[in-house]
């Protein structure tokens, strides 16, 4: 029996080099499986052949995206393998941001299979979905026993170059192509069908799933302004020259405060974008253009409200995870309310 031979990519963590602390790490290459790449050949039943494992750390794949890529990419080119597995990387944001990324381009460059698997919030998935197939995996490593033989079975399919079949049928995301097929009734009488089951209270699977949102309710107004505590912040990356708590360009890990209780704005000290989704030459020449110290000290001295907090809140919007996001609001809420602020104007990019 022919091997087949694969590369695995992990991160530090699964790469068992350590967690937040070697985050920074730079891509390495080891020999043969690490850590959950023995399960990937178990699972095949020894027909896969880890020959080569890429590790690479976090931060470093997130802020590095199209170095630590084509560093990658030389390796597997070296390698020349039958395939490439990155993950599983389930809702870890910055890992399957790098899974997705990787797997575009060694599909693109080289032309082999690949594979990966995450949870559908993961935000690597939008960056990724419409050119690969990822497998739909839970939100943490407990789904390892169920997501890893989903991944080599899909896999073999690759491999072998068998149709694919619908997402619902091959545990694949769905990618938002639409394809044609041939159905024994046709539109409106599916319709008709879902409708009538719908008026009876009956189960039924729709065929244009539409995307569900929170409902969020908006905050109540501030009751007097010119007594309340006000507060700025920004998820525009807006940090103090060398970024020194080091967050990163995409899918955020953290949040962070920043004193300017002695700024007037924010050309007095040297401030600069960290954020990687738009164009950051204007707030680099500026940086009130996204966090507005300045107009906010105008209001204030004008006394649209009593008095501004003396530290703004700031994290980075780019492809962070959903459930991230809603952790660093919570808190930074938390922060505030203690703090006594009554309210904030939180911009954007």
């Amino acid at each position: 029996m022919k091997k087949i031979t694969v590369v695995h990519y992990i991160n530090q963590f699964f790469g068992q080099l350590g967690g937040e602390e070697k985050a920074d790490i730079q891509p390495l290459i080891k020999d043969g499986p690490v850590g959950i790449g023995a399960q990937l050949e178990k699972v095949s039943e020894g027909r896969y052949s880890i020959v080569k494992t890429i590790i690479c750390g976090d931060n470093y794949a997130a802020e590095n995206l199209e170095e630590a890529g084509l560093k990658v990419l030389d390796w597997v080119k070296e390698v020349s393998p039958d395939l490439f597995i990155a993950g599983p990387a389930f809702g870890a944001g910055r890992y399957g941001t790098s899974c997705g990324m990787l797997c575009k381009l060694i599909q693109k460059e080289l032309g082999i299979p690949v594979i990966t698997a995450m949870h559908p919030v993961n935000p690597g998935v939008d960056l990724a979905k419409k050119d690969i197939y990822i497998i739909e995996a839970g939100d943490s490593a407990r789904d390892m026993r169920s997501v890893i033989p989903k991944m080599v079975h899909f896999a073999d399919k690759l491999l072998n170059h068998e149709p694919i079949g619908l997402p619902e049928e091959e545990g694949y995301l769905p990618r938002g192509i639409r394809i044609n097929v041939r159905e024994e009734k046709r539109g409106s009488r599916r319709a008709v069908d879902m409708l009538l089951k719908k008026v009876r209270g009956e189960s039924f699977v729709t065929e244009l799933p539409m995307p569900v949102f929170d409902h969020v309710p908006p905050a109540p107004p501030v009751k007097d302004l010119s007594t309340a505590l006000i507060a700025i912040g920004t998820e525009g990356g807006v940090v103090p020259e060398g970024n020194p708590d080091h967050i990163e360009a995409h899918n955020a890990s953290k949040w962070c405060k920043y004193f300017i209780g002695d700024l007037d704005n924010l050309q007095t000290v040297k401030y600069e974008v960290a954020h990687g989704g738009y164009d950051p030459v204007a707030a680099n020449d500026d940086p009130n253009r996204v966090l507005p110290l300045d107009a906010a000290r105008a209001c204030e001295k004008e006394g649209a409200f009593r008095e501004l907090y003396g530290y703004y809140p700031v994290t980075v919007g780019n492809v962070t995870a959903v459930n991230s996001a809603e952790r660093y609001g919570r808190e930074i809420g938390e922060m505030l309310i203690e703090a006594g602020v009554e309210g904030i104007i939180l911009t954007s990019t």
